[in-house]
């Protein structure tokens, strides 16, 4: 992958997390309320807080993936720390096939942001 490939997939995805998460700040009553077992809305708006500034981990690291591309892995491991246990609630019957599906995406850009990490050669 070259810088510039890794550049637009860092940032389309910075992009699209930030569309994905920034109106569940408004959404509280529709997607957190009705959750029996997370009864604290400090741990919706927690999650969201820390998701959307993943997102400007990503704008950043897209503005000089050379220069950043040590913080590639972590993104791996963030993007696989949301999808793997929706994986593992969605196994035990516990969140929606619609939730899981839509979390593949996370994967998808995980393993991108794994193989934009192993293909750009260290900076010097």
């Amino acid at each position: 992958m070259t810088p510039r490939a890794a550049s637009w997939l860092f940032r389309g995805a910075a992009i699209y997390g930030l569309i994905v998460l920034l109106p569940l700040y408004l959404l509280e009553h529709q997607v957190a309320a009705p959750a029996a077992s997370l009864p604290h809305p400090e741990y919706y708006y927690g999650f969201v807080g820390a998701a959307a500034a993943w997102q400007l981990v990503y704008w950043t690291i897209g503005g000089e993936p050379l220069r950043y591309r040590a913080f590639m892995p972590l993104g791996v491991i963030a993007k696989l720390g949301f999808w793997l246990p929706t994986f593992l609630l969605w196994l035990n019957g516990r969140t929606p096939t619609s939730t899981f599906v839509f979390v593949n995406v996370d994967l998808v850009l995980g393993i991108a942001f794994f193989f934009a990490w192993r293909s750009l050669k260290p900076p010097a």
